[in-house]
């Protein structure tokens, strides 16, 4: 079976997130656990998790994926937004621990004044300072298109941070086919190569999640800005042959609109479980 699902929020309760994602026919779904430009977080409601729980169940939703505000930086060298990213992690982790969410996805950040290596070090000690043993949520490394200084860009920054990692077990990757692109990865022309570096570089084991979404800009370009799928220069069936591969049996896929209404991704979400073979 074809997991897919997209982005939510949760601005009216977990539960209502879980009826959302029924309604379009999706089976999994990814929010922010905080506004994506960093705010407090907000406190569970135990009434709303009860009723998430039975409905997620009832309606067989899985992989929820959770994403950390746009705004943590384990990359800079600045103390301030090093604690603030953090101080961040350490409380969402916890929620989504007592959320049984599986998976939590981090930027890598950028490297503020400092080398790539200093950068990719940083990221790595912040995983190491917030990830536990006994924790259930896997954390995952999003893909970076690399624009200005950011860090994990490609598949070898992404394997050194990992490396560093003292509880790498915990620790996967979110494929996403936007950043990958602007990194110069040509998912559209050579799939198959692509997903055999990533394998000889990082392991095909640690890709954990799938983000679909389509590009404005040219492969290479560096620029991280989404088009409507089958409307950049992506396209449809490039995206569908990622959902398709036999390499990436059983992964979740998170669609990723530039207009995220539900009329959108429930298109969207037919479109990719027509074109699934199950193959």
């Amino acid at each position: 079976m074809l997991t897919i699902g997209c982005h939510l929020s949760k601005h009216r309760g977990y539960a209502e997130m879980a009826r959302e994602a029924a309604s379009i026919h999706a089976n999994t779904f990814q929010y922010f656990t905080r506004s994506p430009r960093g705010s407090k977080q907000a406190d569970l409601d135990a009434k709303d998790v009860q009723e998430y729980r039975a409905l997620a169940t009832e309606y067989g939703i899985h992989d929820v994926l959770a994403y950390a505000p746009y705004d943590t930086d384990p990359a800079t060298a600045k103390m301030s937004e090093r604690d603030f990213a953090l101080m961040t992690y350490a409380e969402d982790l916890a929620q989504l621990t007592e959320l049984a969410v599986p998976m939590y996805l981090v930027r890598p950040g950028s490297r503020l004044g400092i080398s790539v290596d200093e950068g990719l070090a940083d990221v790595a000690d912040a995983l190491n300072k917030v990830i536990t043993p006994s924790q259930t949520t896997l954390v995952l490394l999003d893909t970076m298109a690399g624009e200005g200084s950011q860090v994990g860009t490609s598949f070898e920054q992404l394997a050194a941070i990992i490396s560093q990692v003292k509880l790498a077990d915990h620790v996967g990757v979110c494929f996403d086919c936007a950043g990958v692109w602007a990194e110069g990865y040509d998912v559209v022309n050579d799939l198959d190569g692509v997903l055999s570096q990533f394998d000889q570089t990082i392991g095909l084991g640690q890709l954990k999640a799938v983000h679909l979404n389509d590009a404005t800009h040219e492969r290479g370009s560096h620029v991280d800005r989404h088009a409507r799928i089958g409307e950049g220069k992506i396209g449809f069936d490039a995206l569908a042959a990622l959902v398709n591969h036999p390499k990436l049996a059983g992964v979740p896929f998170y669609l990723e609109e530039p207009d995220s209404t539900l009329v959108i991704y429930e298109h969207d979400v037919a479109r990719f479980q027509q074109a699934y073979t199950g193959k």
